[in-house]
């Protein structure tokens, strides 16, 4: 018979040993987490763990070794991307890809040592067009352009249209910039030659530097301000994925799922329409394995797309997935516990800890915010239901501070959270607090993804 993910596979050679033990489970499934079987080995090259090197035809990946450019030597701290995968912009139109390894994913990510690739073979011009979570005004846009090796010199993305619109994906485009770059240099930004507010990106990727080969860009990012703050819609459903179903339920802001690929589990929390989770592969077994992910959802709550990394190997390029909603019924799985409350009791049991990120602060502040209410609250309950339960209750922070403001805004959170429990009938003598800064990532801090993964707050079992 016939293997309908092969091409898949086939751009990771890494899984097709383990597949073939694993098509006896119908065939892989993929996680709203991770969404692919996941090898515990660490790779060298690219943050997939196991996965091999690139074919000698495969566009250059960018390393950190990579020397800089003058730019990069004198850049100034980045403002916030409104265009990356942390402020939940989502790839409606995608250009051709070389692989899933080079996607065009890698173009919003925050991370100039990761790039997009076009077909080996193909100059000629790419579309990209990009959903925003709000009505966005831009002010600047600013591309990376970095890592060609001599053997592909003419490869990176020369010539480039920005346009935005506000009627929809396919048309109202007004233009905004048009750019030139410089192949070897990082941190190439532009003023924007119009003010125009809109919900679509769209950029036209004309030709690059000469190379017969492929275009290349590593980064795209914009600066401006968001003029809307709408709710997002309930994401909770069974996804149709590149490799199967999807099980996913939303409550408040936390959510938890399943897949079927390895017995694997995820939970997380929202931030607007940013899932951050945590996926674990056959949780039940010794090989089970564990890492953060970020799942971005289309602004009408219909699909996902998103990047996985393996605990402790975040630096490099993520794995990726995407899916589309199939049904608002949630469904489920044999080996998923249920909801956050049914999660969180299971991981307390078997693990003795728990990371939860549907607990949300002000920025640079030990504020709950209203929407963390629900997760709480369900915390609350676990502790009712298991009167004998002790917990530590953990502040985790990124690293943009200074150590100092870092652990003691930790501190201050943790204490936080304890203060709601016992306002909700938690005694006190039950919950101890410790704050432990940036010291304990568990993703990058280079990025703004890692950095929104690090920010959380965990449950130890006494």
């Amino acid at each position: 018979m016939t293997n309908p993910y092969r091409p898949w596979l086939q751009n990771r050679p890494w899984l097709q040993s383990s597949v073939a033990a694993v098509t006896l489970m119908l065939a892989l499934t993929l996680s709203g987490c991770s969404g692919c079987q996941r090898n515990s080995t660490a790779s060298n090259n690219s943050g997939q763990e196991g996965a091999s090197s690139p074919p000698s035809s495969s566009p250059p990946k960018t390393t950190e070794s990579s020397s800089p450019s003058a730019s990069d030597q004198n850049a100034q701290p980045h403002e916030p991307s409104l265009v990356s995968l942390s402020a939940g912009a989502f790839v409606v139109k995608k250009p051709q890809e070389y692989s899933s390894a080079y996607s065009v994913l890698e173009l919003l990510d925050e991370r100039p040592t990761t790039n997009w690739s076009g077909p080996r073979g193909v100059v000629t011009p790419q579309v990209i067009v990009i959903a925003l979570p709000e009505k966005t005004v831009l002010k600047s846009v600013e591309f990376d352009c970095s890592g060609v090796s001599p053997a592909y010199t003419g490869s990176c993305a020369k010539d480039i249209s920005v346009e935005m619109s506000d009627t929809g994906e396919d048309n109202g485009y007004q233009k905004i910039a048009e750019v030139s770059l410089k192949e070897g240099a990082d941190n190439q930004q532009f003023p924007v030659t119009a003010a125009v507010p809109g919900r679509w990106v769209r950029l036209t990727v004309k030709n690059n530097h000469g190379s017969p080969d492929f275009i290349q860009l590593n980064d795209f990012r914009a600066t401006g301000a968001q003029l809307t703050h709408t709710a997002p819609p309930d994401v909770s459903g069974t996804y149709d994925s590149d490799l199967g179903d999807v099980h996913l339920r939303q409550e408040g802001t936390s959510v938890t799922g399943c897949y079927y690929t390895r017995a694997g589990v995820f939970e997380g929390g929202l931030e607007s329409r940013v899932a951050k989770v945590t996926w674990c592969d056959n949780c039940a077994e010794p090989n089970k394995t564990r890492g953060p992910a970020v799942l971005v959802f289309s602004p009408d709550g219909q699909r996902f797309a998103g990047l996985w990394w393996n605990e402790g190997n975040t630096d490099g390029t993520g794995g990726h997935w995407e899916g589309t909603k199939k049904s608002s019924e949630v469904g489920s799985c044999p080996q998923w516990a249920g909801g956050i409350e049914e999660q969180l009791i299971k991981d307390l049991e078997e693990f003795g800890r728990a990371r939860v990120y549907g607990i949300n602060f002000d920025t640079d502040s030990d504020r709950l915010k209203d929407e963390s209410k629900p997760t709480l609250d369900k915390i609350a309950a676990i502790l009712k239901a298991k009167p004998d339960w002790k917990v530590t209750i953990e502040g985790h922070t990124d690293s943009t501070s200074t150590p100092q403001h870092n652990q003691d805004l930790s501190e201050r959170r943790a204490v936080s959270v304890r203060s709601y429990l016992q306002s909700a009938g938690i005694n006190a003598s039950r919950m101890n607090t410790a704050g432990y800064g940036a010291t304990r990532p568990v993703a990058s801090n280079d990025t703004e993804i890692g950095r929104a993964q690090n920010r959380r707050v965990e449950l130890m079992k006494q």
